[in-house]
Order: structure tokens, then C-alpha cells, then sequence
């Protein structure tokens, strides 16, 4: 029994390690019970979903598989060789004997380089195609969520699951499942080669495998734990990058870039926690199987030595250098996938991870979808009625209330009113980016949840006071990708007075836009705005407060341009400067979400209410800062 007393010390000291580790996970278990997470995907749910994906390239994975099987030929079959080769010298050496084996070496090592190669291409290829088909379902997603939803959700967090947790998933499907796979076929083929070698060894290795087991799982469920706060905390800091380098002018305009920089500094550091988090989940895991590999090595060395030396047997199997030989190179073949599964594990919890944000968001029911008898409407009158709507963006915090007008076919109507009173709103319902809660919208006398929402808004054109023109030509963002000829683009530049001041541009209209049109004016941006919605021919035309922040002269000419429309459809303005809708056909006149005054522009100055207070005021206004301009000049 004495003879054994080196294993049972290496036993104790594993047993020893083990139990600390135990003890140490269920203490973080009782307190993350004490302080419970929110509740999280499972990675069974999260492993189906991404099956849908991928099932279409069954083909595919099942070559990668076929591929894979004989790439790990090489691992098998090579100690078996070396071991042939070790017996050699025992007897009469033989040359041709040698070139035999170096041979089957060789060969077996050029199938298995062959098919890693095959199965790279496979993955890489395949891989892409489904992360693609993924990032188009989430954008198309994103794209399908109403306002209030894309509101409530910062931007930086959508980029993050378009960009980076894609590109997790991505270094999923093309390396870590392969190895994953192939690291599991290698053990298998180690442990059926050993018990057919001596399955005394076999046995003595596999005391080990219950260890590594357990190990494999508690760092499974740390790794996850850190791997989500890498990504919560990297998907804030690019929520709150987004946010500020949108509007670093303003930081710089009020001097409080020392402040912003306090605030990044807290998101770093969060993120560099996180990360150092996951590093030491990391350092633990690979130590510690690298420790039972050690100690399986020695093990067999001290067994095989003895054997060897004495002709010791171990379970009535005597040991040779052969077989000592090969087991020593089985054990390392046996523990290097181990070893190398604590970096799979952490980019497939990485994966698992960023699949959950992925699918969180995927998750997110639209407010606004099509009834079920929603229909597509062809060309409308552009008739609009409401009938009663009360409308709050939160719980029943009124912004309308019962708010009923009626504009005709070809009118133009004028929402008036303080800030806050609905204007903007009115608008907003009629192209159903968000739904009432009380009443009924009708055009052409048809409720607008009746008919589909693409539809519906393809018979709108909007025009709002916040121009957005994305990176790229004047020509790209008066077509949005739509077909449209030069001719066609510069027939609406024309009819709304932007054609001269493209035309004076050195590219035209293939001058470059840069982001969010900053190297244009608000007047030639708004100009800009207005061609592209005339070159669609819109039922009906809405402008929110169109005029509010541009010069004069500038206003002089989108006037002209707004009478030109006027010929188009129905068109419903709201407007601040009240100067700019005496043509109206009707005015409403709204405060605190209800309706006070309606009317034409002189029938409002007649009745001497609100309107007529809010035109003097504003006239009056004016006069004096023309005094003023004259009095300096």
C-alpha cells in the first residue's frame, strides 16, 4: 500500500483544491440570492433560436462535420506512431520500417491540413451568410419599432447590437462550435485509443475527467456572469459615446468638457472592471485544469517508472515504454482540448451573450401594427377628419382632448397654438406614428387603422423643422434609392426654388452631403427637403414648423415655394410665424390640447379672440425689430 502513497497525496491535494473552489462558488450563489439579477435568457432558448439560422445550412455543417472527423486523424493515429517508432530499438533496426511510418505520418498529417482548410472555408463562408440574414431580421426590426419605442431606447445600444454583438456571434458560427466539436471528437477518439492500448492507464486518467467536469461547469456559470456585465457595460458606454459626440458643440459651446470627461471616466472604468472580472474568471479556469493535467502526467510517469524498473503491473497490466510513450502523449492530447475549452467557453458565453442582447431587442413587440383587415389604398382625395381623439404619450396625461375638425379634399389647414398645446402631435397621428386611445381618424372617410401603415404613408409627404440629410450626394437624398432621372430630380429642385442654388454648386447635384448635411444651410437643407417630397407627388403635405429657423430672404423663398404646393394635395402646416398661413383655408387655433378657435384668417381677426391676440403680438413684434434693424443701419 506505501507504494501508492504518491497518488493518494496527489488525490488529496486535487480534493483539496476542489473544495475551496466548491465553496467559493456557493458563496457568490447566496449572494447573488440575497441581490437577484434580472431575469435572463437561457442558453437552451437562446442555442434554439439561433438553430432557426442555421438550419437552412444543414448541408454544410453536416461537410464541416464529415471534414472535421478526418482533420482529427492527425491527433489520433500520431501517438500510435511515435509509439511504433519507440519499439523500434528494442529490435533489429530495419531503415525501410522507418520510411514506412514517417510515410503514414506524413500522410495522415496532409489529410488532416486538407480538411481544417476545407472546414475553415465552409465555416467562414456559411457563417457569414447567417450572421447576414441575422443583422437584416434585426435591423428590419429596428425599422418596424414606432417612435415612442425608438425613443426609449438610445441609439448607441442599437449600434451595439447591429455591430458588435453580431460580430460575436459571428466568431461563433465560424471557429468556436468547430472546435467545441472538433476538442470533444479528439477526447473521445483519446479515450477509445487508450482503453484499447491499456485500460489499466485509462482508468487511472479517468479519475481525473470527474474534476474537469466540475470545473468546466462553475466556470460556465462565472463566465456568463461576466461576460453579460462586459456587454452591459460596453453597450453604455457606446450609448453614451452616440449621444455626446452628437452634441459635442454644445459641450464645448457651455465649457463643460471637463464634466463629460468625469462622466465617461465612470463608463470606462465600469467597462474596465468588467473586463478584469472576466480575465480572473479566466486565470482561474485554465490554471487549475492545467494543474489536474500535470498531476495526471506525473502520475502515469510514476507508475510507468516503476513498471519499467521493477516490472511492476497496475490492474494486472504490465507497462512497456511503448505504452508509456503513448499515454504520455494522449494525456496531453486528452487535457489540451480541456485546457483550450476555458478561451471556447468564454467566446461562446460572449456569443451567448451578445445573442441575448440581440434577441431582447428582436423581442420588442412593435406598438403600431397592421389590423388584421388592413388593406393597401390607392391614390386618396387627401380628405382628414377627427372625430373626438384623446391622445397621451404617457398613461392618461392628456396632450389632446377630443379634439374633432374636419379639412377638405385640396385645402390647406394651419395648426396655431402656444408650445405644448398639440400642434405637432395632430400631425403626427394623421401618419399613424403612434395610436389614439379615444375617437377616430378618418381620410377619405376611411379609419386609417383600416387601411395598411406603409400604404398610408406612402401617400404622405413630410416636411419637418429638424431637416435630416444623411451622408452622401444631393441626388441620393432627394431620391432616398428610389429610381428617380436626373431630369425628374432637378423638375422638383425646380418647383420649389432649389434649383439655383444647386445648380451653382461645382458637383450639382452629385456634390457631396456631409453628416447630417452640416456643410448646407438650414434654408438649403429645407429646400432640399421640400424637392424630395414633391418628387413623390404626396396626397397630402405636412410641414412642421418649416420656417422657424431661417433668414428672411430665405423665407421669402420657401414661401414662394410653399404657394407652389399648395396646387399639389391637401396640405396641413404648423407654423410659428403666423405671417406665413394668411392663405390658409383654415386655421386651428389649439390650447392645452383642445380646439378654441377655427376659421379663415380673417374670420379669426374678426372674432377678435386668441388668434387675433396672437397676431397683433406677433405683428407688433415684428415692427419692432424692423424699427430696430433700420435704427442701426
Amino acid at each position: 500500500m506505501t507504494e501508492y502513497y504518491p497518488l493518494l497525496v496527489a488525490g488529496g491535494i486535487v480534493g483539496a483544491v476542489s473544495t475551496v473552489f466548491i465553496a467559493a462558488y456557493m458563496a457568490v450563489k447566496c449572494r447573488e440570492k440575497a441581490a437577484p439579477a434580472g431575469r435572463t435568457m437561457g442558453d437552451g432558448e437562446i442555442i434554439r433560436r439561433l438553430a432557426k439560422y442555421a438550419l437552412p445550412y444543414k448541408r454544410q455543417f453536416v461537410l464541416v462535420l464529415v471534414c472535421l472527423i478526418f482533420s482529427i486523424s492527425f491527433d489520433i493515429f500520431s501517438p500510435l506512431l511515435i509509439s511504433y517508432v519507440s519499439g523500434l530499438v528494442k529490435q533489429p533496426f530495419e531503415l525501410y520500417r522507418l520510411y514506412i511510418v514517417v510515410g503514414c505520418y506524413a500522410a495522415v498529417l496532409a489529410l488532416s491540413l486538407v480538411c481544417t482548410y476545407a472546414q475553415s472555408i465552409i465555416l467562414q463562408r456559411t457563417g457569414q451568410k447567417i450572421i447576414s440574414a441575422l443583422r437584416e431580421d434585426l435591423f428590419a426590426h429596428i425599422e418596424s419599432l414606432s417612435h415612442a419605442q425608438l425613443n426609449s431606447v438610445p441609439v448607441g445600444r442599437l449600434v451595439t447590437r447591429v455591430t458588435n454583438d453580431t460580430h460575436s456571434l459571428s466568431m461563433m458560427f465560424t471557429n468556436v462550435l468547430a472546435t467545441l466539436v472538433k476538442n470533444v471528437f479528439v477526447i473521445i477518439g483519446v479515450l477509445i485509443a487508450m482503453l484499447c492500448i491499456n485500460y489499466a492507464l485509462t482508468l487511472l486518467v479517468l479519475c481525473f475527467v470527474p474534476f474537469v467536469v466540475l470545473f468546466t461547469a462553475v466556470f460556465r456559470a462565472f463566465s456568463r456572469r461576466a461576460y453579460r456585465k462586459v456587454k452591459d457595460a460596453t453597450t453604455d458606454i457606446n450609448a453614451f459615446l452616440s449621444e455626446n459626440l452628437s452634441g459635442m458643440k454644445i459641450t464645448q459651446a457651455f465649457n463643460r468638457e471637463d464634466a463629460k470627461m468625469r462622466q465617461f471616466g465612470t463608463r470606462n472604468d465600469k467597462l474596465a472592471s468588467a473586463k478584469l472580472q472576466e480575465v480572473f474568471v479566466f486565470g482561474i479556469f485554465r490554471p487549475l485544469v492545467y494543474m489536474l493535467y500535470i498531476t495526471s502526467v506525473l502520475c502515469l510517469l510514476f507508475l510507468g517508472g516503476k513498471g519499467y524498473i521493477d516490472g511492476m503491473t497496475f490492474l494486472g497490466q504490465t507497462l512497456t515504454s511503448e505504452i508509456i510513450v503513448a499515454f504520455y502523449m494522449y494525456v496531453t492530447e486528452f487535457f489540451n482540448p480541456i485546457i483550450n475549452l476555458a478561451e471556447q467557453f468564454s467566446q461562446l458565453q460572449s456569443a451567448l451573450a451578445s445573442a441575448e442582447k440581440i434577441f431582447a431587442v428582436l423581442d420588442i413587440a412593435p406598438d403600431l401594427t397592421d389590423d388584421e383587415n388592413a388593406a393597401e389604398v390607392g391614390e386618396i382625395r387627401g380628405e382628414i377628419e377627427f372625430r373626438d381623439v384623446w391622445f397621451a404619450y404617457v398613461g392618461e396625461e392628456w396632450v389632446l382632448r377630443g379634439v374633432s375638425f374636419k379639412v377638405n379634399a385640396r385645402e390647406t389647414a394651419a395648426f396655431v397654438g402656444a408650445t405644448g398645446s398639440g400642434k405637432t402631435t395632430i400631425l403626427s397621428l394623421i401618419c399613424r406614428n403612434y395610436d389614439i386611445q379615444r375617437g377616430q381618424i378618418l381620410i377619405d372617410g376611411r379609419d386609417i387603422r383600416s387601411i395598411k401603415i406603409s400604404s398610408l404613408r406612402r401617400r404622405f409627404g413630410q416636411m419637418l423643422q429638424d431637416v435630416f440629410l444623411f451622408s452622401g450626394t444631393i441626388r441620393s437624398n432627394i431620391s432616398l434609392g428610389e429610381d428617380y432621372s436626373d431630369d425628374e430630380i432637378m423638375r422638383a429642385c425646380e418647383y420649389v426654388n432649389a434649383a439655383p442654388f444647386i445648380s451653382g454648386l461645382p458637383r450639382g447635384l452629385d456634390e457631396e452631403v456631409r453628416e447630417r448635411g452640416n456643410n448646407f444651410s438650414a434654408g438649403q437643407r429645407q429646400l432640399l427637403s421640400f424637392a424630395r417630397t414633391v418628387i413623390r407627388r404626396p396626397s397630402v403635405m405636412i410641414l412642421d414648423e418649416a420656417t422657424a429657423n431661417i433668414d428672411t430672404e430665405t423665407e421669402l423663398l420657401i414661401q414662394g415655394s410653399l404657394e407652389r404646393m399648395q396646387n399639389i394635395g391637401t396640405m396641413l402646416i404648423v407654423a410659428h410665424r403666423l405671417s406665413t398661413i394668411r392663405t390658409a383655408d383654415k386655421i386651428i387655433v389649439l390650447s392645452e390640447g383642445r380646439i378654441v378657435e377655427q376659421g379663415s384668417h380673417d374670420e379669426l381677426l374678426a372674432k377678435r379672440g386668441r388668434y387675433f391676440r396672437l397676431y397683433t403680438l406677433q405683428a407688433h413684434s415684428e415692427d419692432l425689430r424692423r424699427a430696430i434693424n433700420q435704427g442701426g443701419s
